[in-house]
């Protein structure tokens, strides 16, 4: 005899009775409704996340009691998406404006680039580094995390360091919140790509990239991932972003290789924009960063 089907199985949204399953989703959903914020979004979660570098801008917002407002994308990647969040206190009316940098879930995530930025990071657990190369679901939010995480440290370093990038807010799980380089109304800085300085400014602009490279190199680090697109200028000041990959060039084996296509990339834009050569020599640049790196 052909098995009966249950009607609660095959038409789940059938009026009637309803089944454990159901009645525990209407009362989380109801408990959520309940502790939603007044105002915004979400809660705030700076309680639960972890925090950037002190001292802390005056502008960070730590109040328990803020929301937070979804104003919508930025930008878009392979590895993550960018959106602007406007967190708020209510209370004293003090709010803030930060790009809120997420991770995306694994199953669009796309991390092309990792593996030769991964080379002299090993994750201690080898069954976490066995899930990364095979690239299984585990091993990708693995990936996903290691991102946030290195981004985050990394922001957090270089600030301290008085290199120019954005501070760091805070992280939880995979989204990083950071400054907001831009206006009050939420128009993003232009990038460096989309600028068209005068001989001036381009030489000004040029010698604060110089001063920035350099202090990285300071630290044995290269940017690793550097072009004209993940540079901002605001207000006449260079800000350095997208620093998830940033490449130890003493560990790393190809961390010369990182350094040179850097310096390539951004003084080839600088020469195309009329800047003489005997400001943006790549090869005299490349030469002073492996030395400060002590490369050479």
């Amino acid at each position: 005899m052909r098995r009966r089907i249950d009607d609660s199985v095959a038409n789940p949204n059938r009026k009637g009775r309803l089944t454990l399953e159901e009645r525990a989703r209407l009362a989380i959903e109801r408990e959520n409704q309940d502790m939603a914020p007044p105002e915004g979004d979400r809660w705030s979660n700076w309680v639960d996340a972890g925090h950037g570098p002190e001292p802390r801008p005056e502008w960070v917002i730590t109040e328990q009691g803020a929301c937070d407002h979804e104003l919508g994308v930025l930008k878009t990647g392979k590895e993550a998406d960018v959106f602007l969040l406007r967190r708020v206190f209510p209370d004293t009316g003090a709010e803030v404006t930060m790009a809120a940098k997420r991770y995306r879930s694994n199953e669009h995530r796309n991390f092309q680039r990792d593996a030769g930025y991964l080379e002299g990071r090993r994750l201690r657990r080898t069954r976490d580094m066995r899930a990364i190369e095979g690239r299984t679901s585990f091993g990708m939010n693995l990936i996903a995390q290691q991102w946030a995480i290195a981004e985050f440290g990394a922001l957090s370093e270089l600030w301290q360091a008085g290199v120019p990038v954005p501070y760091p807010v805070q992280l939880y799980g995979t989204e990083l919140l950071m400054e907001f380089i831009g206006e009050a109304d939420g128009t993003a800085a232009p990038r460096l790509a989309q600028m068209r300085p005068d001989p001036d400014e381009l030489l000004d602009l040029w010698e604060q990239l110089v001063a920035a490279l350099l202090a990285l190199a300071e630290r044995g680090q290269t940017h690793g991932d550097l072009s004209p697109y993940n540079l901002l200028v605001h207000h006449g000041r260079l800000v350095l972003i997208d620093l998830p990959q940033v490449v130890d060039v003493v560990v790393n084996p190809k961390g010369r290789e990182y350094m040179t296509r850097d310096v390539h990339n951004v003084a080839k834009w600088f020469l195309a924009r009329g800047l003489p050569e005997r400001f943006a020599d790549p090869e005299a640049l490349l030469e002073m960063l492996a030395s400060e790196a002590r490369l050479i």
